[in-house]
C-alpha cells in the first residue's frame, strides 16, 4: 500500500483479528444489518472485507494482515508497528460512519466501536472519525510536570468527601484554553479503555498493563476529586492533551485485553498513606520523552523481568505507593453483593441480575428472557453467558464483579432514552 511500506512486505506479516460493534447514538440501541466494509488505509483498491452486523450490532471476528509483533515490543522500531484500516459503515435510516487509520496489533483482537446518528434523508455525508497515530510512535507534547498531590482551594467546603467512580467524565478535546473544541460526555470505564489503547501497546505483558492502567485511572480520579479544571472555571474534566493530561480520540478502537482488563480493575485508583485524594501519576514513554514518573517503555521492561503491577508503580513511585478502592460507584443500580453468582445462588441480587439481563434483552436479543425469580439456574447461568459473548467477557456463565458491573453499566444504558453528549 502507498502510504505504508510495512503492507507491501507481505511475507514479514502476522495477522490480528478485528470486530466492528455498531449501536445507535439515540441509547444503546444495536443496529442490525448494517453494512461494514473494511480496506487498508491509503489503499486506492477496493475494500478486502465486507461484513454485516448480526442481531447484537456485531460482526464476526476477522483475521487482517498486521506487522510483526516484536516492532511493537521496541522502542526504536522505525517501521509502523501495527496495521491501519478504514472502516465504512452503512444503514439504513442512518447517516453513514467513515473511520480512517484504525489499528491492528498482531495476535490481538481489535474492537472498532462505531456510533450512528438516525437521519431521515438517504444522501448524508459521512461522519468522518480520524485516528492519529499512536502515542508511542508519533510525535506529542511531552506532560507539563505538576505535583501529585494537589493543594485544593481553601473555600470552606468539601467539593468530595470520599473518592467516588464518576459514571461519565467531560472529556476536552484539546488544550484547555481552546473553546473551539468539543466537549464530549464519556463512560469512565469507556474513557480509560480509550486512553489506555492510545498510550500503550496490548502486546505487552499482562503486568504492564495492569501498572499502566492504574496510573491512567489515578490520574484521571486526581482530576475528578480534585475538580481540577473547574476550579479553573473550565466546563470539563479532563483534556485530550498530552501536555496537560493524557491521549484520548473520539471514536478510536480498543483493544479486547485492555477492556477485560479495565471491567475488572476499575474501581481502583493509586494511594499514599494520609493522603485523601488519588495521587496524580504522572507517566511519559521513557523513551523519547523523560518525566518524574512511570516509564511505559520502562514498565515494559519491568514486567519482561517478572516485576508485578505494584512493584512496576513502587519501582517508579517509591514503596509506600498502595492500590486502593474507591468507597462508591456512580450510576450502578445497586453493588456487586461481594461474591460470584453462579448455578445454587438465589435471593434478591440474583432477582435484580435476571430483571436487569430482560431488559437488556429488549435490545440485545440474542440474550434469552428470564423469569426473574431470584434463582440462579442453568437458564440464568445461559443468558449471562449470552451477555458475556456479547460484551467481551469470559463466557463463564457466572456473574463475577466484572460481569456484575457490566451488566449495571449495559442496564442503565437501555433504560435510557438518550444519552448526553455531542
Amino acid at each position: 500500500m502507498p502510504e505504508n511500506e510495512l503492507q507491501t512486505d507481505t511475507a514479514a506479516m502476522s495477522t490480528g483479528d478485528m470486530k466492528v460493534t455498531v449501536i445507535s447514538a439515540l441509547g444503546m440501541i444495536p443496529i442490525e444489518n448494517a453494512t461494514v466494509t473494511i480496506a487498508y488505509t491509503g489503499d486506492p483498491q477496493p475494500p478486502i472485507k465486507t461484513l454485516t452486523t448480526d442481531s447484537s450490532g456485531q460482526t464476526e471476528d476477522i483475521a487482517l494482515t498486521a506487522p510483526p509483533v516484536a516492532l511493537s515490543l521496541n522502542p526504536d522500531t522505525q517501521r509502523l508497528p501495527y496495521a491501519e484500516y478504514n472502516v465504512t459503515v452503512r444503514a439504513a435510516g442512518y447517516e453513514p460512519v467513515y473511520v480512517s487509520g484504525s489499528q491492528l496489533l498482531a495476535g490481538e483482537l481489535s474492537i472498532q466501536p462505531i456510533v450512528m446518528n438516525p437521519t431521515e434523508t438517504s444522501d448524508e455525508e459521512e461522519k468522518v472519525v480520524d485516528i492519529p497515530v499512536h502515542t508511542l510512535f508519533g510525535d506529542y507534547p511531552p506532560k507539563i510536570p505538576e505535583d501529585e498531590i494537589k493543594v485544593l482551594p481553601d473555600t470552606g467546603e468539601i467539593v468530595l468527601s470520599r473518592v467516588v467512580i464518576p459514571e461519565y467524565i467531560i472529556v476536552h478535546d484539546g488544550v484547555p484554553s481552546d473553546a473551539t473544541a468539543t466537549n464530549y460526555w464519556v463512560r469512565y470505564k469507556d474513557y480509560i479503555k480509550n486512553v489506555a489503547s492510545c498510550e500503550i501497546y496490548s502486546t505487552w505483558p499482562e503486568a504492564a498493563i495492569y501498572a499502566n492502567i492504574l496510573a491512567i485511572m489515578s490520574f484521571t480520579l486526581n482530576r475528578v476529586y480534585t475538580e481540577w479544571y473547574r476550579n479553573q472555571g473550565y466546563p470539563f474534566t479532563i483534556t485530550s492533551s498530552t501536555a496537560y493530561d493524557q491521549k484520548w480520540v473520539y471514536g478510536r478502537n480498543i483493544f479486547e485485553n485492555i477492556d477485560y482488563l479495565v471491567d475488572t480493575i476499575f474501581a481502583n485508583y493509586l494511594a499514599r498513606p494520609g493522603v485523601r485524594q488519588p495521587i496524580f501519576t504522572a507517566f511519559c514513554d521513557g523513551n523519547r520523552v523523560s518525566c518524574n514518573g512511570l516509564s511505559q517503555w520502562g514498565s515494559k521492561y519491568l514486567a519482561d523481568e517478572g516485576y508485578s503491577a505494584i512493584e512496576i508503580i513502587r519501582y517508579y513511585f517509591g514503596n509506600d505507593m498502595y492500590i486502593a478502592t474507591a468507597d462508591r460507584i456512580s450510576g450502578v443500580p445497586s453493588s456487586y453483593p461481594g461474591f460470584t453468582l453462579g448455578i445454587g445462588s438465589s435471593g434478591e441480587k440474583v432477582r435484580q441480575l435476571q430483571t436487569q439481563l430482560n431488559r437488556i434483552a429488549q435490545n440485545y436479543s440474542a440474550i434469552p428472557m428470564l423469569t426473574a425469580d431470584g434463582i440462579y439456574g442453568p437458564a440464568t447461568a445461559a443468558a449471562v453467558r449470552s451477555f458475556q459473548r456479547i460484551f467481551g467477557l469470559p463466557q463463564t456463565g457466572n456473574t463475577d464483579y466484572a460481569t456484575w458491573y457490566e451488566i449495571s453499566e449495559i442496564y442503565v444504558g437501555v433504560s435510557r432514552i438518550s444519552e448526553p453528549g455531542s
